[in-house]
């Protein structure tokens, strides 16, 4: 199944469908953690990763890894930043998104936060799931150290690839090695669920839906 084949059929799995497979084929918890969440809209975002990895400096630089990403990048990637968990700066904002905008990125998931929020709703709409919202600046504090390498964002370590699954729900990590597999196991878990939700109401009985399908 070619890449964007599977982008395209992750789009209609339930996130919590993805999530059961891949805890079960992968072995790991790949859902992030719940601070990661939507802070522009609710827009689902499904795409593959591409990383950039963010570390401590004095120095006032530009986030160049990003910058470079952004421009050079396919269409329909997701950004994934990871800057081990600080909530206090942002690692996005408005001038990046446009860029992300024009070279039609899926989305953004962010270790860290986001800024220009109002900016990014009314001009772009561009989906971002981050840690925080900040309004600091990352110049002086932190600088990129490389791209397309792997990065612990939301707890969940990211390898370029990997298919990023994002909704209100939260934020999966798909390994791109079992994707799949995770696909058809949480195309089965939705036909399933849906089977089983008929059952419950026509029965009017929760027990006779778990009775049958044993899932909850």
């Amino acid at each position: 199944m070619n890449l964007q084949t599977l982008v395209e059929a992750f789009k209609e799995v339930a996130t919590a469908s993805v999530a059961d497979a891949v805890d079960k084929l992968a072995g790991k918890r790949g859902y992030m953690d719940q601070r990661i969440k939507p802070r522009i809209n609710d827009k689902k975002v499904v795409g593959p990763a591409v990383t950039v990895l963010e570390g401590p400096t004095t120095e006032f630089v530009p986030p160049q890894h990003a910058l470079d990403l952004i421009d050079s990048a396919d269409a329909g990637s997701v950004m994934v930043i990871g800057i081990n968990a600080q909530a206090d700066v942002a690692v996005w904002g408005g001038l990046m998104t446009a860029g992300a905008y024009a070279r039609n990125f899926a989305g953004a998931i962010l270790d860290g936060g986001v800024r220009d929020v109002t900016e990014i709703r009314r001009d772009y709409g561009f989906p971002v799931y981050a840690r925080s919202v900040s309004p600091g600046t990352t110049l002086g504090r932190f600088k990129t150290l490389g791209a397309n390498v792997p990065v612990v964002c939301g707890g969940v370590e990211v390898n370029p690839g990997d298919i990023i699954v994002a909704d209100i729900d939260g934020v999966v990590v798909v390994p791109i090695a079992l994707a799949e597999e995770v696909l058809l196991m949480a195309q089965e878990i939705d036909r399933r669920e849906l089977e089983q939700a008929k059952l419950i109401v026509q029965a009017r009985s929760l027990k006779e839906g778990l009775a049958k399908y044993g899932r909850i």
